[in-house]
């Protein structure tokens, strides 16, 4: 079997970046974001459901037919939705599915594409002023803001609309970053500029109630939050944005719509029931911080700290842009977000 990182020295340099920004949470969480290189008309990018993190030891990228797969997307052929179809099963037979973003890396013409989830674009992109917010930052650069659609084909044919022969940044409204280049070199570079620019001051946040979130979690199938987490249940103007709905796409799939907070005087199990959810990963508690499942898995509580980075980034005025019912929905019901939850679920 063929892996990528034995083909060139440029795909070893896509591996080890691909390994530092899989390894920041500020850039990505748990499985999100991918990368993809093209060479000698194969699109390699990374399979659906791994982790980024991974790139240097385990064979995470599949090799699509790139025609192929852009004169489908043109024709409209449904098989774009997922792109096995497209897979060069001579040159891999891992049987990973390729991202779901597959065909966003096809479409741009660069031969690097880096699609991270950082928190410091997503204090920008979950925002309803999301242009004005980026206009100044970003000044000078090949840019474009693109409004959201789900991922997969729909954001394709968004991103599309919007490009400039020149445009080498997306900012991907609800949703996260795309940079691309010609070389892992000056794409390294570009996203460490554009998220230099896009920094936003993260506020501290008080100390949780550890006595009240231990009273509550006793004898359920709930335990203690990281610390990180915190700020989402003690600071009043962060758990009032958080309650507001859902964000972005990678928390409605590993964190469910939405977030579920507890009233006073309830017990985990009345504010579960209250909010008709079935073993939610994650419990709000107002005032005294945050309760998770146990049993959670490492991209739920990843999610749950991309969460807690975003909001704190926020001011409590921030007009925020919430995905609507039909979006949850729509990710929800979709069977490549299906596929990535059960191999989430999957020990590897």
């Amino acid at each position: 079997m063929m892996q990528l990182r034995e083909t060139s020295p440029e795909s070893l340099a896509l591996a080890a970046l691909a390994v530092r920004v899989g390894s920041d949470p500020s850039l990505v969480q748990g499985p999100g974001g991918n990368v993809s290189i093209k060479i000698d008309g194969v699109l390699w990018v990374k399979a659906s459901g791994t982790w980024l993190a991974e790139a240097e030891t385990r064979d995470i990228m599949v090799p699509v037919a790139l025609e192929p797969l852009l004169d489908a997307l043109k024709r409209n052929d449904p098989a774009c939705e997922t792109s096995v179809d497209f897979v060069r099963q001579d040159l891999n037979d891992n049987k990973l599915r390729p991202s779901i973003e597959t065909t966003l890396h096809a479409v741009l013409p660069q031969r690097i594409v880096v699609h991270v989830h950082c928190v410091e674009t997503l204090a920008h992109a979950v925002r309803s002023d999301v242009r004005d917010r980026v206009a100044a930052p970003l000044a000078g650069l090949p840019y474009v803001v693109v409004p959201y659609a789900r991922p997969g084909v729909p954001l394709t044919q968004a991103i599309v609309a919007e490009l400039k022969p020149d445009t080498t940044i997306l900012v991907l409204a609800n949703h996260g970053l795309v940079v691309a280049a010609d070389t892992v070199e000056e794409a390294d570079a570009l996203l460490t500029e554009v998220v230099r620019r896009l920094r936003v001051p993260k506020k501290p946040a008080s100390p949780a109630d550890d006595a009240t979130l231990a009273a509550l979690a006793e004898g359920t199938a709930y335990e203690i939050a990281d610390a990180a987490l915190h700020g989402l249940g003690v600071e009043a103007s962060v758990c009032r944005l958080a309650a507001g709905g859902s964000l972005y796409p990678d928390h409605v799939i590993f964190l469910g719509p939405s977030i579920i907070t507890s009233q006073p005087g309830e017990s985990v199990a009345e504010a579960i029931a209250r909010s008709g959810r079935t073993n939610p990963p994650m419990l709000v508690v107002p005032g005294a911080g945050v309760l998770f499942r146990k049993d959670a898995t490492p991209a739920m509580r990843a999610l749950g700290g991309c969460l807690a980075d975003v909001m704190s980034r926020l001011p409590a005025d921030a007009p925020l842009a919430y995905l609507t019912h039909d979006d949850e929905a729509a990710l929800l019901g979709w069977d490549a977000e299906k596929y990535r939850q059960a191999l989430d679920r999957t020990p590897a």
